[in-house]
């Protein structure tokens, strides 16, 4: 099979939904901070913020209540979503982050319901996140899936330039 026949097979595989969503384990752990230290460094930087918790996503989400799940297809991981655990009825939907080759092909669709899933799951009311507007992919993404935009405080992360919210019924 040449190249163009690969790439082809695998964007098919991936719009017929064989991406697989699995939740965090330490074998996986790699994986938050490559993919969001690849894109972070593309468009912006990476804050201090942003090196505590990509190098420490067991204690810094997953000890404080929050979840981290993995896009998978073929044993490669493609994406990754947080959600950190700001209350009993409050998740932001942190860390999401999709490899460059797999990006419009569905993956951030996917981690995203899950998310929503999850957050519903464990009885969330809102869920919140944070973003910048030349990330118009990722805002139309969230404005889909009813994400609106809400007033941003200051210094949560120096990239914010929008913070959207989704109450979930």
């Amino acid at each position: 099979m040449s190249f163009p026949e690969k790439s082809n097979a695998f964007m098919t595989s991936l719009h017929n939904n064989n991406v697989e969503i699995i939740p965090f384990s330490s074998d996986l752990k790699e994986y938050i901070k490559i993919l969001n230290i690849a894109w972070l460094e593309k468009y912006f930087k990476v804050e201090e913020k942003d090196k505590l918790t990509l190098s420490n996503p067991q204690e810094e989400i997953i000890d404080k209540g929050g979840m981290i799940f993995y896009a998978r297809y073929n044993n490669e991981i493609l994406g990754t979503a947080s959600l950190m655990k700001v209350n009993d009825l409050t998740f932001e939907l942190s860390k999401m982050a999709v490899s460059d080759h797999a990006q419009g092909l569905g993956v951030g669709h996917k981690l995203l319901e899950h998310c929503i899933n999850a957050a519903k799951e464990n009885n969330a009311k809102t869920l919140f996140l944070y973003s910048n507007t030349i990330l118009l992919p990722a805002i139309h993404l969230y404005k889909k899936y009813g994400f609106t935009e809400i007033p941003l405080e200051t210094g949560v992360y120096e990239r914010a330039d929008i913070k959207m919210e989704k109450i979930i019924s």
